[in-house]
């Protein structure tokens, strides 16, 4: 055990239901900085649990239980990290802790359950998960919420088996087992009145599945709120479209407008874009440091803290692109020390599909177990185009391309181009050897494409490795058997052997 990459069995710290035996020594001063960042988790959680009305949420909603799971959730999100690759997760991640709980807290405090604050609920306005914020950056007086995101998203990610209840309730109302978890989870949690009651309006996106569509009419119908469907078209690649697109766009501003007065504000809005832009040219700046031999900003810091960005934040707090920046600088320092990211680079890998949500933490495992660096991540490219922040015709266009192409939608929708040309196009720009392709049972979407990947994969001699899960239902595709399809690759095809053989095979199924 030392301060050294790999010098740590982490395979030795899972002990059956216990999270951990003990923490994971790093060297003096790592384990320090570990040590500080874990009792500020703690702090964080205590904080919370100070408001009376986020006690009262506490207790009054069954999902809230898994947040207990916290510190857990960044030591398995960190793991075997040192030096820059720790100190940017830690502060990545953290940033998107207290953004979560402050949405918390303001759902507690509107809630009609809980603190049914009207006045507050008169400003907010829901948007449905898989819907980008962007557009409430022109609403600076109002405050944009999802209550799917701390219930079922971020719950599921922090303890692997969060939604069981919830879909044990949509199976006791005859829902086939077979239907996505993602959809069945938010109506499971709806079913079971475990929606917060908030807002004054709602928009909902038409995205990639009819399980989703059914599932947002549910949901909008449990709100008992006005909601808008946004008719985003699929083909968007078709220029055709893209006027379309954008009074789609421009017909959801007025929706807002109508139902809480505010009215769309172009100043703050480009205000907003300005900043959007300039965190998306940081994110710009990591993928150049990411086609290097010396990748800094990937794997798990990547892909969870861009959702952040992107999805929740959408130029709207200057925080993010704060810590944009700060990242920036410590990937540079990174590349400029040569910093390895795992023991060895042996692969350099894209994660392409969606990941299981209770196995966030798998990118980790690859660096950790075979040396697998995964240096980009399929759904952290949901936006890399900039949004004009001069002519407002423009802008509007602009806006509709994004909420296009954002997420479950930029690489399902679109066809040939988008799911299969854009992955190997990539493969060749970041020298990549090996793809690992998240094969969700239960999502329909790619599965056109199956032979098309692996006959373009064997085309360019590129090692392509299928994981399937089922995204929030840890039982039919469990982290072990997630593991194994790897396991199995490495030593038969490859004939390799692990860096840790410890996390070669390890019992987690009752961890969180």
């Amino acid at each position: 055990m030392s301060k050294n990459l790999g010098s740590e069995p982490l395979g030795r710290l899972y002990t059956g239901k216990k999270p951990r035996r003990r923490r994971e020594w790093r060297g003096l001063k790592d384990t320090w900085y570990d040590y500080r960042r874990w009792l500020f988790y703690w702090k964080t959680l205590i904080k919370f649990t100070l408001k009376p009305n986020n006690v009262k949420g506490f207790f009054r909603y069954r999902w809230m239980i898994n947040f207990l799971a916290l510190p857990d959730f960044m030591d398995r999100h960190t793991e075997g990290m040192r030096d820059n690759q720790l100190r940017m997760a830690h502060n990545a991640l953290g940033l998107i802790v207290t953004d979560i709980c402050g949405m918390l807290g303001t759902i507690f405090k509107a809630d009609k359950r809980v603190g049914n604050n009207e006045k507050l609920n008169k400003k907010i306005v829901l948007f449905d998960e898989n819907m980008m914020s962007t557009l409430m950056g022109g609403f600076p007086n109002l405050i944009w919420l999802s209550a799917e995101v701390p219930s079922v998203y971020t719950s599921s990610m922090m303890s692997q088996n969060a939604m069981e209840y919830y879909l044990d309730i949509i199976h006791e109302y005859g829902v086939p087992s077979d239907v996505c978890p993602m959809p069945a989870a938010e109506l499971g949690v709806a079913l079971a009145g475990d929606l917060p009651q908030i807002g004054c309006c709602a928009v909902q996106c038409n995205t990639t599945c009819d399980g989703s569509l059914m599932g947002n009419g549910i949901e909008a119908s449990t709100f008992g709120i006005p909601t808008f469907q946004l008719a985003v078209p699929i083909r968007h690649r078709q220029e055709s479209v893209q006027e379309y697109a954008a009074e789609e766009i421009v017909n959801a501003i007025h929706f807002i407008e109508e139902h809480t007065g505010e009215k769309f504000d172009w100043d703050a809005f480009f205000e907003n874009m300005d900043r959007f832009n300039k965190e998306t040219k940081e994110f710009l700046e990591w993928m150049e440091i990411s086609k290097t031999e010396y990748p800094q900003v990937l794997g798990v810091t990547l892909a969870l803290y861009r959702y952040g960005v992107y999805q929740a934040a959408g130029g709207r707090n200057q925080a993010f692109l704060d810590m944009d920046k700060w990242l920036t600088k410590m990937a540079t320092d990174g590349y400029q020390r040569k910093l390895m990211v795992a023991k060895e680079h042996r692969h350099r890998a894209i994660t392409w599909g969606v990941q299981a949500a209770y196995y966030t933490a798998f990118p980790i495992w690859l660096m950790n177990c075979w040396g697998i660096v995964p240096v980009l991540d399929m759904l952290s490219l949901v936006s890399t185009e900039m949004i004009d922040t001069q002519d407002k015709h423009q802008a509007m266009l602009d806006l509709a391309y994004l909420y296009e192409n954002m997420i479950m939608r930029n690489r399902s929708n679109g066809g040939y181009e988008t799911g299969v040309e854009a992955l190997f196009r990539y493969c060749e720009q970041f020298n990549c050897d090996m793809i690992i392709m998240y094969a969700h049972m239960g999502c329909k979407s790619m599965s056109g494409y199956h032979g098309l990947f692996e006959e373009e994969a064997r085309k360019r001699g590129i090692h392509f490795v299928w994981v399937t899960h089922n995204l929030m239902s840890p039982h039919d595709g469990p982290r072990t058997d997630m593991r194994t399809e790897i396991n199995r690759y490495m030593r038969t095809v490859l004939r390799e052997e692990p860096l840790d053989p410890t996390l070669e095979d390890f019992d987690d199924s009752e961890n969180w």
